[in-house]
């Protein structure tokens, strides 16, 4: 699942037809309890799930897998040139790093020649709109273009969350600068059949405005 609207990869098919995964190398950056990772497994993919996070990988751990788990930088991943045919991230790492850049020049140089990366992130445009599931949510509080990072600090004062702020054009760019042929970005839509609700995602508002930016990028 690449996001809260449903977007299935069975469906979508943003890695390309499953039956095509068999064999293939991939990397799923931010894993968190690496969801993307057993789906490829059960692909017949040889998936490799990577987070900085050690805890969320203990709950990978635990749930199970026969994939191997990495705990790492994703601005500085510990494999050689070449490594992987594919790598994904479903909202993991990119919106959590200061230069989004650092990730994606490291997924490229990771990836194989024609390797294809895709990931999905909070649509730049929710940023100017409070995180409401209901209409409160709807109506503007912030500029599009205020890039300053949301940050959450505890009793210390210490940030213990960041998410940082790129508009469309600079997830553009990011992409396009880091050595990526950009092939898709999709946008999807909310389907009738999804009543849950989720942070600021609603049905109210998914009808309204987009949630999740979804680029498809390769590596030429």
């Amino acid at each position: 699942m690449w996001c809260p609207e449903g977007l299935d990869e069975v469906e979508a098919e943003l890695l390309g037809p499953p039956e095509e995964l068999k064999g293939k190398d991939v990397l799923e950056i931010g894993a968190g309890a690496a969801q993307c990772s057993r789906w490829l497994t059960a692909q017949g993919a040889r998936p490799v799930a990577l987070d900085l996070s050690h805890r969320q990988l203990q709950h990978a751990l635990r749930i199970g897998g026969s994939f191997p788990l990495v705990c790492a930088d994703a601005a500085v991943l510990p494999f050689a040139d070449g490594s992987f045919d594919l790598a994904c991230s479903a909202y993991g790492a990119l919106p959590f790093v200061a230069d989004p850049r650092l990730v994606l020049r490291e997924v490229r140089r990771v990836l194989r020649p024609g390797g294809r990366f895709v990931f999905s992130v909070t649509h730049p445009l929710r940023w100017a709109f409070p995180d409401e599931p209901g209409p409160e949510g709807l109506s503007v509080s912030a500029s599009y273009f205020d890039r300053t990072p949301y940050v959450e600090q505890d009793d210390e004062c210490l940030a213990v969350y960041v998410e940082h702020h790129r508009t469309l054009g600079d997830r553009v760019r990011d992409v396009v600068t880091s050595g990526f042929r950009l092939v898709d970005l999709v946008e999807p839509e909310w389907p009738d059949w999804n009543t849950s609700e989720w942070g600021g995602w609603s049905p109210l508002r998914g009808h309204l405005i987009p949630g999740t930016a979804i680029f498809v990028c390769e590596r030429d």
